[in-house]
């Protein structure tokens, strides 16, 4: 089960609240509105990929748009004088106005720090990405990575990586494991992201499960 099942989509309304918080009884905007969240997801991770963004969180009501960016760095997002979040309300605006049309909608930002960087699973397997891409050993990355993660409280972690591993002819998958990863068990708060390495080679996968 464990491998058939997304670890945070099989915990949703349980452990794990939705990550868009909204409801549209019309199909057609029902549709363009989780459109443009994808959209405002892409452009800020895009954007903000200096300040190791883990989660952005999206709430809409009728005339507002709440955002809730979660960052490693949030000081380095909000900038002097918060003309960072200035420029994050410029970079939404083209695409809100697709959807809401010629409404006028209040953007509401909000960043949350994030303490445990080696507690998220998106900060962990960009972080093992970006090393995989300067060509690094990955058995030595994905292991410090682990260790990393492990001091940092968690009760196991697993890694996967998929692709032409270290420029090999043949595609291969690699697990690595430390401590316990029940993704069956849903009481168990497990975190999961994936992210792709443009290696020269081509992509490499990394997927990584962290049981906190």
């Amino acid at each position: 089960m464990g491998q058939k099942v997304h670890p945070i989509g099989f915990r949703l309304g349980g452990l794990y609240n939705w990550s868009s918080r909204w409801f549209f009884s019309d199909k057609k905007r029902y549709r363009e509105t989780l459109i443009s969240d994808l959209k405002i997801r892409e452009v800020l991770r895009e954007k903000l990929s200096f300040a190791a963004v883990t989660q952005i969180e999206i709430e809409r009501a009728i005339n507002k748009i709440t955002l809730i960016i979660h960052s490693v760095k949030p000081g380095v997002i909000i900038g002097k004088g918060g003309k960072g979040l200035e420029e994050i309300k410029k970079m939404i605006e083209p695409i809100l106005k697709k959807t809401e049309k010629g409404r006028d909608i209040k953007i509401d930002i909000k960043i949350e720090q994030v303490k445990k960087p080696y507690l998220s699973a998106y900060y962990v397997a960009q972080w093992i990405a970006e090393r995989l891409i300067k060509n690094l050993p990955h058995r030595s990355v994905v292991h410090l990575a682990m260790n990393k993660v492990m001091e940092s409280g968690a009760k196991g972690v697993k890694v996967q990586l998929g692709g032409r591993i270290a420029g090999a002819e043949i595609s291969r998958r690699e697990k690595y494991f430390q401590g316990t990863i029940p993704t069956s068990t849903m009481r168990e708060e497990i975190d999961f992201a994936s992210y792709p390495a443009l290696t020269r080679s081509g992509y490499v996968g990394v997927k990584v499960w962290i049981c906190k």
